[in-house]
């Protein structure tokens, strides 16, 4: 039986900073479960007020992500009273980097999401993963920036999803299916970061019968065959290594730990073409 605990996690903005926090801290604690109190988009002297109502109720460590002196000082005046560690997860970078380029911050709430060109800059790169899920729109690959090749259920497309909505690069996948050519495109691409996916055959196994059991089809196909997936996946590599593409095993990685080893391979690779 875990230990339960009530945790604050509350921001000026979506809350996702604090969220993430939590999630990479917690894990590092075992028997314990926490139980989250998220309050997002505090920004006023009443919301905070809920917010204080809502420690007194449940009692808990309180993590936030407040710039404004006007609504974080009662926050911390009130979890002092009550004698709960209440830590701010931005101060420490702000006051680093302040010092560093020696210039005072403009406290502004969710400035993260300022509607800027970066931002647009990720929605244009989610619409180009959803037309090129799949194989689709091949013909059109050359505008993406990076190209996932992998056997069925090695997570391309939220990888894809992933790579585009924090990285914001176009990533076009496509499937690789045993017999089946690769779009003449895919050999075509001059500029274009290609990688390829794979995973333990087992691991595939085990997915591939899940998805079918879902979709109430019977687990009992080629598509679920220890051989017959050894032997995809030895092709695939093959394939991989014929054009040095890189190869990256999904087996013991999550959809964040594969992008960002795929989001550095591509760094590398744009600084050896001079970041074009």
């Amino acid at each position: 039986m875990n230990e339960q605990f009530h945790i604050h996690l509350i921001s000026d903005s979506t809350g996702e900073t604090t969220l993430g926090v939590l999630k990479a801290s917690i894990v590092q604690f075992e028997g314990v479960a926490a139980q989250e109190h998220i309050w997002p988009m505090v920004r006023s002297s009443a919301q905070m007020e809920q917010v204080i109502e809502g420690i007194r109720q449940n009692p808990g460590p309180v993590i936030f992500t407040l710039v404004s002196t006007r609504t974080r000082q009662p926050l911390i005046e009130q979890c002092a009273r009550m004698n709960i560690p209440c830590v701010s997860v931005l101060d420490p970078i702000i006051e680093c980097l302040g010092n560093y380029l020696n210039r005072k911050t403009v406290n502004r709430p969710g400035g993260q999401h300022t509607l800027n060109a970066e931002y647009f800059d990720r929605i244009e790169a989610l619409n180009y993963v959803m037309a090129h899920d799949d194989g689709q729109a091949a013909q059109n690959m050359t505008e993406a920036d990076l190209v996932l090749i992998g056997v069925s259920r090695t997570s391309k497309t939220p990888t894809s999803v992933y790579l585009a909505n924090h990285y914001g690069l176009k990533t076009a996948n496509v499937p690789f299916v045993p017999g089946i050519q690769l779009p003449n495109t895919v050999f075509e691409l001059g500029g274009t970061f290609i990688v390829g996916l794979t995973a333990s055959p087992a691991r595939l196994v085990q997915i591939r019968r899940n998805r079918l059991l879902m979709l109430n089809q019977e687990p009992k196909t080629a598509y679920v065959d220890i051989a017959n997936v050894k032997a995809e996946i030895a092709e695939a590599r093959k394939l991989f290594s014929r054009h040095a593409w890189p190869v990256i095993d999904v087996t013991r990685r999550s959809i964040e730990e594969t992008a960002a080893a795929i989001f550095q391979l591509y760094t590398r690779f744009r600084d050896e073409q001079g970041g074009e």
